[in-house]
């Protein structure tokens, strides 16, 4: 046996440093929870933006308008102005422009408007187009808030019809 054993092995060497791929299994937890994360952003930023939540909002900001000046003489003009032009945005003028008197009413109360339900939608028809009181009634702000509120989440602009 010889003395110089140590001599006789061999040199010493390091390991290889580590990859970069594959990434450790925390990566890709860390990138997929970044992904999620980033993704529910996206689509919750749609869907605060999208056109039916707009013209949604655009039709409170138009009825707390028409709220805030109700002793105007063109309240009942402007309540029902409001609801046939959101009707048409929603539904689309094949399903809503030509309904008139009770069945325009009876479209209104089928869609959220209740409080429109038998005399009060007559005498808020009379009183849209100047034929009874002109000054809008909470009733009538009532029916248009739920007519605005209650309209199907799907119509002519999700392509569903209800």
């Amino acid at each position: 046996m010889n003395a110089n054993w140590l001599a006789q092995l061999a040199p010493e060497h390091q390991p290889p440093p580590p990859s970069w791929w594959p990434p450790a299994p925390g990566w890709w937890l860390a990138g997929a929870a970044c992904l999620t994360a980033l993704a529910a952003i996206a689509a919750w930023h749609f869907w605060k933006n999208s056109p039916r939540r707009r013209v949604r909002r655009a039709a409170f900001a138009e009825l707390q308008r028409i709220r805030a000046r109700r002793a105007a003489k063109d309240g009942a003009g402007a309540i029902q102005h409001l609801l046939r032009r959101y009707a048409l945005t929603i539904f689309g003028p094949e399903r809503v422009a030509n309904l008139t008197g009770e069945s325009w009413i009876d479209f209104v109360v089928q869609h959220g408007g209740e409080a429109l339900a038998g005399d009060q939608g007559r005498e808020f028809l009379s009183a849209a187009f100047g034929t009874g009181p002109l000054a809008p009634q909470e009733s009538w702000l009532a029916a248009a808030e739920g007519f605005i509120r209650k309209a199907p989440r799907r119509g002519r602009m999700g392509k569903r019809h209800s």
